[in-house]
């Protein structure tokens, strides 16, 4: 069958499994599908992780696939789906990983990448490809499926369901009545992966805020020993009050907070584009990798862009001439950011 589709499809599956931030970046392609397709039945194989933040989605079926299980999650994966078929396929990763858990989903339409952008081999995977245009926003290359389909794609929203038991747990451990400043410090754990910034530059921004606003900093992050280790440092050096809640939320209490925030300081990591998911203003912290293409989606002129300087100083050239989405490992690159380039941001929001 030839695309866009004449009719709405009984059956569809979509294949993203993770990270966080990308996971964020494909609800909008869902809430498009939903709108339009109202009686379609979705499927979505999501991470273990993931789940956290989208399992209260009503009128979608999740499906986990568990990368911590080894080969045992694609067996799990084949025993879920054994005797089922799917009218669509939305093949939406490019890894390795994804493409071999696809073998496991039975579609006659199997929508994919582009040739270029279709990595990993991905390309083998699907018969049918989005429109191949370059230098895309991870969000709106995920657009281009509804897209390829013959929908509408203007509408963007998010629409993550937060159950009110997590807003009145978080809502009693926020402070009242003074504007929040919420930082997460840390990117996830990736080998050369140089994400983070300074944490005597977090600590006067911290102080800054406090001076300046009257802002109270609230720490977020996940549960590893680095952003543990980060936080608590941070805490220490920062001469003020600070609630540092680093390893002590899941994905939804996390949402509380971010929406609760004035404004979120943080790199390029999950919780950054989830806050811009929930409206709140952030204030991005890029230089190994390109927010023209990973930045907040609805905040990239809040964003403190460092990319071109590090690029250049790393690479000796200039970002139009390196590959869309390159990263920069060095780990001193993030020094390029300045504690007034981030506080010229906060000027801005407030």
């Amino acid at each position: 069958m030839k695309l866009p589709l004449p009719s709405a499809p009984k059956k569809l599956c979509i294949l993203r499994f993770s990270a966080i931030g990308d996971i964020s970046h494909v609800l909008p392609t869902l809430n498009i599908l939903r709108a339009n397709w109202p009686e379609t039945k979705i499927t979505w194989i999501i991470g273990k992780a993931e789940y956290g933040l989208v399992r209260d989605i009503p009128n979608v079926e999740f499906i986990i696939f568990d990368k911590s299980r080894g080969w045992k999650a694609y067996n799990d994966l084949m025993k879920d789906l054994h005797g089922r078929t799917f009218d669509l396929l939305l093949h939406m990763q490019v890894s390795l990983r994804a493409s071999l858990a696809s073998l496991a989903i039975k579609a006659p339409i199997r929508l994919g990448f582009d040739r270029k952008r279709a990595k990993n081999l991905q390309w083998l995977f699907t018969n049918h490809k989005i429109a191949a245009i370059p230098k895309q926003h991870v969000l709106d290359s995920f657009l281009e499926f509804p897209k390829a389909l013959g929908l509408n794609a203007n509408s963007i929203n998010w629409d993550i369901p937060i159950p009110t038991a997590e807003t009145n747990k978080m809502m009693e451990l926020l402070p009242q009545g003074q504007p929040i400043l919420v930082i997460n410090p840390c990117s996830s754990m990736r080998i050369r992966n140089y994400r983070n910034w300074n944490i005597e530059s977090y600590a006067k921004i911290i102080e800054y805020a406090s001076e300046k606003y009257g802002m109270v900093t609230v720490l977020t992050g996940g549960p590893s020993e680095k952003e543990l280790e980060y936080s608590s440092a941070i805490t220490k050096i920062a001469h003020t009050k600070t609630l540092n809640l680093v390893g002590k939320t899941n994905l939804k209490q996390l949402l509380v907070i971010l929406k609760a925030a004035t404004v979120v300081i943080a790199p390029d990591t999950g919780p950054a584009h989830l806050a811009n998911a929930v409206a709140t203003p952030v204030i991005g912290l890029y230089a190994t990798s390109n927010p023209d293409r990973t930045g907040p989606y609805h905040n990239r002129d809040l964003t403190v862009n460092k990319y071109r300087q590090a690029v250049q100083k790393e690479l000796n050239k200039n970002v139009d001439e390196i590959p869309w989405g390159k990263r920069v490992r060095n780990p001193e690159a993030m020094n390029f950011i300045q504690e007034t380039d981030v506080i010229k941001k906060l000027e801005k929001v407030w």
